[in-house]
């Protein structure tokens, strides 16, 4: 990448994530070099749909392919981890959807490879790059809210409310042990820590599975919804709901943090805004650099006004991904590290909803408690093969 000015990308995987993805890597200057999909011919027709030069017959290919310096993984989950560890010892940066692994012990290796390797690896938590959420963390950090009492969150949609509803992620095999939460509750509990500062420390939870059997699917045992309670390292206490059956509810991430001086809610379906409460008074704060924190105006590029919304976060956290490829630092940048908490987070939740107590979260770094050496570490358990798998994320 030295001898060029924008970076050479490849994509791994042709469905909605893999659109998202090449969208953002064109906004952030990226040359879209390549897409493998799950045949060639399906390599073909998606890297033509989405804008890139070529279609490869194979991952090993594109792998192979001087000019790829970062490769965007948007799989299935169950394939990530596999994806993901091939490109780093290619030497790439990667950039892998989430979950990071569909087990915390084998997100730990990607973490730890990825630092042994020496490239840059990131997760897109892209939540973090609504100016908002950067103006509420902002807050938080400087004291405004006082002491942090409670956290209370949700995160609602209704695309699976139905049985005959069905998707390959209510697939343990393909999705992982974990669906709803796994999928969303990883994006939630990433924004808790993330604003609040807070690391969790302890939760109890309670999962479902409303529907066992669904068009294509049967002997379902991934949850639909998950709710649990939470308490923090400094004593703060919080709510968490999660569910895929919640009628009207299209992608309803709000986020509510409250201290003893201020509270700060988050709304992602309406991300122009914060609402800042007060004993006496409340304000809805609208997004305008000229009130903005550094930060959050960084992210604003568009005057006030004019809607930003999902895909600029996901432009915003691409650019960020490829401005440390350059070597520079970008703050709230989402690495693997992050990947590993939210799955460590992940399993704790469904361990905790089948043993029906407490369970406590280890708040430690990956490194402190899986250090590596100069090799690179085979993962813990196989993962199939892009070819075994039809369809792509």
């Amino acid at each position: 990448m030295s001898a060029r000015t924008a970076p050479g990308v490849a994509v791994i995987g042709g469905g909605f994530m893999a659109t998202v993805h090449s969208r953002a890597a064109r906004a952030a200057g990226g040359r879209l070099v390549g897409l493998v999909g799950s045949s060639p011919e399906r390599s073909a027709a998606a890297a033509e749909a989405l804008g890139f030069e070529r279609g490869y017959a194979s991952l090993d290919e594109l792998l192979a392919d001087p000019t790829v310096d970062v490769v965007h993984v948007c799989t299935p989950n169950a394939l990530h981890a596999e994806q993901a560890l091939a490109v780093i010892r290619a030497g790439k940066h990667v950039v892998c959807e989430k979950p990071l692994a569909t087990s915390a012990a084998d997100a730990r290796t990607l973490a730890a490879a990825a630092e042994a390797a020496g490239v840059v690896a990131t997760v897109p938590f892209v939540y973090r790059f609504h100016p908002m959420v950067r103006e509420a963390r902002a807050r938080v950090q400087a004291g405004e809210l006082g002491r942090v009492l409670t956290i209370r969150g949700t995160y609602l949609q209704d695309w699976l409310l139905a049985s005959t509803d069905d998707n390959w992620r209510v697939d343990a095999e393909r999705g992982g042990r974990s669906r709803a939460f796994a999928d969303i509750g990883s994006h939630l509990v990433d924004l808790i820590e993330f604003i609040s500062g807070q690391r969790i420390e302890r939760i109890a939870a309670t999962t479902r599975t409303f529907f066992r059997n669904r068009a294509e699917n049967a002997a379902i045992t991934t949850e639909d919804a998950a709710a649990l309670v939470l308490q923090t390292g400094s004593g703060a206490i919080g709510t968490v709901l999660v569910s895929q059956l919640a009628p009207g509810r299209k992608n309803r991430l709000h986020l509510e943090v409250s201290g003893t001086e201020l509270s700060v809610g988050f709304d992602q379906e309406q991300p122009e805004s914060l609402w800042l409460g007060r004993r006496v008074g409340t304000e809805i704060l609208p997004r305008d650099t000229d009130s903005l924190k550094p930060d959050a105006a960084r992210l604003s590029i568009v005057p006030s006004g004019h809607p930003q919304g999902y895909q600029d976060a996901f432009n915003a956290f691409v650019a960020d991904t490829y401005a440390a490829i350059r070597g520079e630092q970008p703050s709230g940048l989402p690495r693997f590290a992050d990947g590993v908490r939210a799955a460590t987070i992940t399993d704790a939740v469904l361990d905790a909803s089948e043993a029906g107590t407490w369970i406590d979260i280890p708040s430690d770094s990956f490194v402190a408690a899986n250090r590596y050496d100069a090799a690179i570490p085979d993962l813990t358990v196989p993962t199939p093969s892009l070819a075994a798998e039809n369809r792509t994320a």
